[in-house]
Order: C-alpha cells, then structure tokens, then sequence
C-alpha cells in the first residue's frame, strides 16, 4: 500500500475543499459543485481515498432525513484525523513539486 494517492490536479482539488473544514461532513454532489468536478471523477477519489488510504470516513444519513425530503439516501464524507494530517502533507509536496504558480481551485467571480 502507498502512503498516499496520486496527487491529480482533481485529487488534490477534492482535498483542498474538505480540508477548507475538516470536521465539517460533505455529500458527493456537494463536492461536485464546489470543485468543478463531475461525479464520475469525484466518487471514485472519494472510493479510494477511503478504501485504500482510510483518509475520509463515510456514513449514510439517517431515514428520517432523506425520507422527509422525498430523495435517496446521501452519503456523507469527512476526512478522519489521520486523513486530514496526511492530506495537508500530501498536499504541501504536491504543490512544492509543481512550483508556486500551481493553484488547483478554480477561479470564482
């Protein structure tokens, strides 16, 4: 097992979002919206940073939540304590290694 993932541009922007609030937990579509990204690139970052890294953890909300709202199930992501320290390093070599210019965010207006 690697220490960490491939650092892709699209990685390092889904690590970028949740680490904005580690704590804070965040559904799929959610980090679709906020990173650009479409869902066919997001699950499966999310999949492998669980799976193999054990760096985010997942848990399916509650019935009554979803069931209220007249929608599926979501599953929810938030970064364990470990994940969230060694996606800041993972991070920090990934950005050292491609220069200062590198800003993975897309631009806001």
């Amino acid at each position: 097992m690697r220490d960490g993932p491939r650092m892709t541009l699209q990685t390092m922007l889904v690590l970028k979002e949740m680490l904005s609030d580690p704590a804070k937990r965040c559904y799929g579509l959610e980090l679709c919206e906020k990173t650009g990204q479409p869902s066919g690139t997001i699950y499966p970052i999310l999949a492998r940073l669980e799976r193999e890294f054990g760096w985010i953890e997942r848990d399916k909300e509650p019935a009554a939540e979803h069931l209220a709202q007249g929608r599926r199930a979501r599953y929810y992501y938030r970064l364990t304590e470990q994940g969230a320290l060694r996606a800041r390093a993972a991070l920090d070599r990934a950005e050292r290694s491609r220069g200062p210019a590198m800003d993975p965010r897309p631009a806001t207006s």
